[in-house]
């Protein structure tokens, strides 16, 4: 156990440090084999890299055509369509709502959060600079919208997060629909109270909006209708929730609704499409390496002596797969490598569990997703991380505010959740 623990360690300093999980995986479940007494070359080999390879083949194809539709609604102008209006719609004085909404549809629509960042970053400039809100307060602002209730609250949607445990749990995106939706209003309702205070925190200390120090971005004025950009994200949407049809299909539908709309600028089609496709491998392989470190862990003696211990009898499989999924996106530093790991290697023990104390699969698949948004946001994230270059923050100025939005009140809500499902009301 101390190994595994060891491993762990070894996993989040060196990810914080800035170290790619890529090859600090393979060093971490090194530690864990070797403290094991297992042959290290055969835990790699045959142990780790099956791991890695059995999530890559289920999960390959969703991850490219995510990462792909995201860039074509940013190549169409379709996304920063949609972020100006909600800006427009809300007004200068509630620039935090008008950053959170834009980032909130357009994740829920399917739009990667890494695109989301990127998409939405110019829009915040222009109205943190209005409002004079100091920009310290723009990562914490993207992340509530980006990394929270729409990645793994609200029912339906698409994200990865919200996806993962269908195929553990033979459950739709719109498991547990009550308790996600009130989940989602806690993160929503609380962060944005939050972020507000700190607003006039900052201002009543002197703060105002402040440059950053390259040149603004600027959103592009050519943006296609607002209901024309809508149309994609509903096709999704409604292709996965209200037809029932796979991911698979509902992002290659609203990939083809995209092409059909914008064929003006089929120049750059190829561009967008190749783009993406290359932004898709990062975020698969880091997160086939989280799932491939769970791997070797997970065939530990002394993984299995505690699993039982949390698996018997008297255990309540939501508490316990609450708090495995939250230990472990904390330690890998990614919601889905978090959850993957745990589902891979207790999931189906959970269902059976669960289905023995007539507990409904839908709560086991929301509190699974719910979980999977808490502790994964700490400061090794890998989209913290990409949200903080993005914004040219840094984890001093910034992160605070990220963790509260992102670990503390997200956690908080999957508590409020568990106590609603402990009354039967999901």
């Amino acid at each position: 156990m101390w190994g595994i623990l060891l491993g762990l360690v070894v996993l989040m300093v060196l990810a914080y440090l800035g170290w790619s999980i890529v090859w600090v995986a393979p060093i971490a479940a090194g530690v864990v084999a070797l403290t094991g007494g297992l042959d290290w070359l055969e835990t790699y080999t045959q142990t780790y890299m099956g791991g890695f390879c059995a999530f890559a083949k289920v999960w390959f194809p969703v991850f490219m055509l995510g990462a792909i539709f995201g860039k074509l609604m940013e190549m169409s102008g379709m996304a920063s369509a949609i972020a100006r209006l909600i800006a427009k719609t809300l007004g200068q004085k509630r620039a935090i709502l008008g950053v959170v909404l834009a980032c909130a549809l357009l994740t829920y629509g399917g739009v990667s959060l890494f695109v989301v960042v990127f998409c939405v970053y110019p829009l915040s400039l222009s109205l943190f600079q209005q409002a004079q809100i100091p920009r310290r307060l723009i990562p914490a602002t993207i992340a509530l919208g980006s990394f929270t209730f729409t990645m793994s609250a609200l029912p339906g949607s698409p994200q990865i997060q919200n996806l993962i445990p269908t195929k553990y749990f033979h459950t739709t995106p719109m498991a547990a629909p009550i308790m996600g939706v009130v989940c989602a209003l806690v993160m929503f309702v609380g962060g944005y109270l939050y972020l507000r205070r700190q607003e006039r925190r900052y201002q009543a200390l002197g703060e105002s909006y402040d440059a950053p120090s390259q040149q603004e971005q600027t959103l592009s004025a050519n943006t296609p209708p607002v209901w024309l950009s809508l149309l994609p994200l509903l096709c999704v949407v409604c292709a996965l929730n209200v037809f029932s049809l796979s991911i698979i299909y509902a992002l290659l539908g609203g990939i083809g609704l995209i092409l059909m709309l914008s064929v003006g600028q089929y120049k750059r089609f190829v561009g967008a499409i190749n783009a993406g496709a290359k932004d898709s491998i990062l975020a698969l392989i880091n997160t086939c390496a989280a799932v491939g470190f769970g791997s070797v862990v997970k065939v530990m003696p002394s993984f299995h002596t505690l699993a039982q211990h949390f698996l018997s009898a008297k255990s309540n499989p939501l508490i316990c797969e609450a708090i495995t999924i939250n230990i472990l996106a904390g330690a890998t530093g990614s919601a889905s490598g978090g959850m993957g790991i745990a589902l891979e290697a207790l999931g189906a023990e959970y269902a059976k569990l669960a289905l023995s104390a007539h507990i409904p699969l839908e709560l086991l698949h929301r509190v699974a997703s719910v979980a999977s948004g808490g502790l994964d946001a700490l400061p090794h994230n890998g989209a913290v991380l990409t949200l903080l270059a993005i914004t040219q923050m840094d984890h001093k100025r910034s992160y605070k505010d990220i963790a509260v939005v992102a670990v503390v009140i997200p956690v908080f809500a999957l508590v409020v959740g568990m106590v609603l499902a402990s009354f039967g009301v999901y």
